[in-house]
C-alpha cells in the first residue's frame, strides 16, 4: 500500500480521461503545498458534500473517496446532503454555500448512458448551474459528477473523480484567499 493517501492509494495513479492532462502536472510536487497542515486564514477549510442518491453504490464509493481526501489534505467535510439525483444537486449545493461557515462545495454523482439523451441534458444543466453557483456565492464548487454517455464500467472506473473534485475546491480556495 502506498503512504501517500488514505487507503494507501497513491494520488499519482489516475489519469483523467480526455481532459488533456495529467494528475501529475495537476498535483505532482504541489501536493505538499495544497495541504492544510496548519490553520489557514484563522480556521481550517470547511467543505460540504452534495451526492446523488440514484446509482448510490457508485456515488457512496465517491464520498468515502473525498472525505478521506479532503481529510489527507487537511480540509474538513463539515455538511453533507444526499439528494435523488444529479439534477438535484445545484438546490442543495446553494443551500450549503449559502451556509457562512461552507467554504466551497463538493458536487457527487453519476451520470450514465440511457436509450436517450436524457443524461446529456442532466450532466449539461447540472454542470452549469454548479458553475452558475460558483460565481453567483463567489465559492469554489468541485464538479464530482461523471458522465454522461457511460458505462457503470465506466462509472466504476471513474469514482476516484471525487478526490479531484476535493483538490480542485482545497486548490482553489486556497489561490482565492491570497488576492
Amino acid at each position: 500500500m502506498g503512504k501517500d493517501t488514505p487507503g494507501g492509494v497513491s494520488h499519482f495513479q489516475a489519469k483523467p480521461v480526455g481532459l488533456g492532462f495529467s494528475r501529475e502536472r495537476t498535483l505532482g510536487k504541489d501536493i505538499d503545498n495544497l495541504r492544510f497542515d496548519q490553520k489557514y486564514g484563522g480556521r481550517m477549510m470547511k467543505i460540504g458534500i452534495v451526492a446523488a442518491e440514484f446509482h448510490y453504490d457508485i456515488t457512496s464509493m465517491m464520498v468515502e473517496r473525498a472525505r478521506a481526501h479532503a481529510e489527507f489534505l487537511g480540509a474538513e467535510v463539515t455538511e453533507f446532503i444526499t439528494v435523488p439525483g444529479c439534477y438535484d444537486i445545484p438546490l442543495a449545493a446553494k443551500k450549503l454555500l449559502s451556509m457562512k461557515d461552507i467554504d466551497a462545495v463538493v458536487a457527487l454523482g453519476a451520470v450514465l448512458e440511457g436509450e436517450t439523451g436524457h443524461d446529456e441534458v442532466v450532466m449539461g444543466h447540472a454542470s452549469r448551474k454548479l458553475i452558475d453557483l460558483s460565481l453567483d456565492m463567489n465559492k469554489p464548487v468541485g464538479l464530482g459528477i461523471t458522465g454522461p454517455g457511460m458505462s457503470r464500467l465506466q462509472a466504476e472506473e471513474r469514482i476516484d473523480r471525487a478526490k479531484s473534485a476535493v483538490e480542485a475546491v482545497v486548490k482553489l480556495h486556497k489561490n482565492l484567499a491570497k488576492l
